[in-house]
């Protein structure tokens, strides 16, 4: 039997010094991205912040608020890449892990129509469409609704 060498997958809370690796995916992955200056602001304010590296380079992130029973997914990316592969599945995963260690009873999220892989990776971890906010995203062309989703995490 020949031993399989498996990449090493570590997640971590975010540094300040990652900001310039997050920042650079972030860009890689959306027309509007937020500045490095947000995932700062976002670090000041102590949200959870984790990054997931594969061999010790970030290939993903995501960016939590949580109070008051609830937990926000602000922010969630994998590089551009390297999607297909389980990783958002498995960022997903442990931010939900984050946010009941945190309190959270239900966590909510926003997508955009246009972003099918996400919706559906949403919907087969739980995720149920609650509702819309009209003209949330900024769009080529406009603004572009979001699609409100919500997990509720069963009673202990």
């Amino acid at each position: 039997m020949v031993a399989v060498a498996r990449p090493s997958l570590e997640m971590r809370a975010m540094r300040r010094d990652d900001l310039p690796r997050v920042s650079a995916l972030e860009n890689a992955s959306y027309d509007f991205p937020w500045t490095m200056g947000i995932f700062g602001d976002c670090l000041k304010a102590a949200h959870p912040s984790w990054v997931l590296c594969l061999e010790g380079r970030i290939v993903g992130y995501g960016i939590l608020s949580v109070g008051a029973g609830e937990a926000h997914i602000l922010n969630v990316c994998i590089d551009p890449e390297q999607r297909g592969q389980g990783f958002g599945r498995h960022l997903m995963r442990r931010l939900l892990d984050i946010a009941r260690w945190n309190g959270a009873e239900r966590v909510f999220l926003e997508v955009r129509p246009s972003n099918p892989n996400a919706q559906q990776l949403y919907a087969s971890m739980g995720f149920r469409e609650i509702g819309r906010r009209p003209r949330y995203y900024p769009a080529h062309g406009g603004r572009e609704d979001a699609i409100v989703m919500a997990l509720e995490f069963p009673a202990s």
